[in-house]
């Protein structure tokens, strides 16, 4: 399983650009795998799908799993098994291709554990929902107590928003990434379907479905991705119907429940300036100290708010079709100086303003495709933070 490669390449996790797509191999993992993430492209005269490729095939055995930790932070925190060292090597593939409101994602790795903590929560503004198709191996994931087993052709369901742990077995999956947004009409029903499992005929239709996207991928492009990403969002939410019926009182009365009903309400009201906590309260009908206890892991209700008002301000500033000055981004963001604003913007993204303004869009447009080591958003964890362009 830990195989050295002979030539170790560069691990400055730089970027680059490849002419061509890599074929698709029937092995364990792909060929080209250096531990640095890289930008695909495919020649064409209609835009390609965008696509990243991560690997620790080509690192030292003891900095595999270093790599691998420090590319997942974004989300979730990994942890090798007990009886797995540093030393004996840690690989993965990991390929992700940018759908436009969808991120769609093959992974091929050695086992390990997973846990997504209140901690992330705090300092994470990423609360999408991710679907999980599994091909091989085995994971065990637990949400509030209740723990869900997946095997092969398992589907499951849950949403980044909550904490989460779990581990795996050496395994490939299908990883689907989808803002909280591109289900805000189901918002309010999704209320039990957190770790959920699909199951059923819509469930075995959708595991193919994605499959011949897989299957697709290098012949697709950029105007294909609306249509299949409405059929492959329509698809969950058909699938999740049966997760809906299973438990109506726990539907009803659970605590995900309840943040579900708040997250929709804010994300529905995010830029009202009378947007605060007792607005919320008596909105969604629950007390303030019942608010407070459901935000108390992400850092406050209103740290909540600020986050996601800054990352609605992210997505403006990377619009080439938003001409609206900084300022007035700021103010709709909750900022009435533009000096606090760019403290705040910076302090949460590690840019300012100005230069995201700059700046090439996260999302490639028309042929473009980044190339450059110093553009900074083009990475795995700026897509997640972007997703909801």
């Amino acid at each position: 399983m830990h195989k050295q490669s002979d030539t170790p390449t560069e691990t400055n996790g730089s970027l680059s650009a490849e002419a061509t797509w890599p074929q698709i191999e029937r092995r364990r993992y792909p060929r080209n795998g250096d531990g640095i993430t890289k930008p695909v492209a495919l020649p064409s005269a209609a835009p390609p799908v965008p696509s990243l490729h991560f690997s620790t095939q080509g690192l030292p055995p003891a900095e595999q799993f270093k790599a691998w930790r420090a590319y997942m932070q974004p989300i979730i925190d990994v942890q090798l098994p007990d009886n797995v060292t540093l030393e004996d090597g840690f690989i993965v593939s990991h390929t992700v291709w940018h759908l436009g409101r969808m991120l769609l994602v093959r992974q091929q790795s050695d086992a390990y554990s997973y846990a997504r903590t209140t901690a992330q929560l705090r300092y994470s503004p990423i609360d999408h929902w991710y679907l999980g198709l599994r091909r091989s191996g085995e994971a065990w994931t637990e949400v509030d107590g209740k723990v869900i087993k997946t095997g092969y052709g398992r589907v499951a369901f849950r949403t980044l928003g909550h904490p989460y742990r779990g581990r795996c077995t050496q395994s490939e999956i299908i990883l689907l990434y989808m803002p909280y947004s591109l289900f805000s009409s189901e918002a309010g029903l999704f209320k039990s379907v957190n770790n959920c499992i699909l199951s059923g005929t819509l469930a075995e239709l959708l595991a193919s479905y994605l499959g011949q996207v897989e299957a697709h991928l290098s012949s697709l492009t950029l105007n294909d991705l609306p249509g299949i990403v409405q059929t492959i969002r329509n698809m969950i939410a058909n699938g999740l119907e049966p997760c809906l019926r299973s438990d109506p009182e726990h539907t009803e009365h659970s605590a995900f429940g309840t943040m579900e009903r708040v997250h929709h309400y804010i994300h529905h009201n995010l830029h009202d300036p009378q947007l605060t906590a007792d607005k919320i309260c008596r909105s969604v009908g629950m007390s303030r100290t019942r608010l407070y206890q459901l935000f108390e892991g992400r850092g406050g209700v209103l740290n909540y708010i600020r986050k996601q008002r800054l990352q609605a301000a992210y997505e403006k500033l990377q619009d080439p079709a938003n001409q609206d000055r900084v300022l007035d981004i700021a103010q709709t963001a909750g900022f009435e100086v533009a000096a606090n604003f760019t403290r705040a913007f910076t302090s949460e993204f590690g840019i300012s303003p100005s230069k995201v303004r700059k700046s090439l869009a996260c999302f490639p447009s028309e042929n473009t495709v980044a190339t450059t080591s110093d553009n900074k958003q083009i990475s795995f964890e700026n897509w997640l933070r972007n997703l909801d362009l």
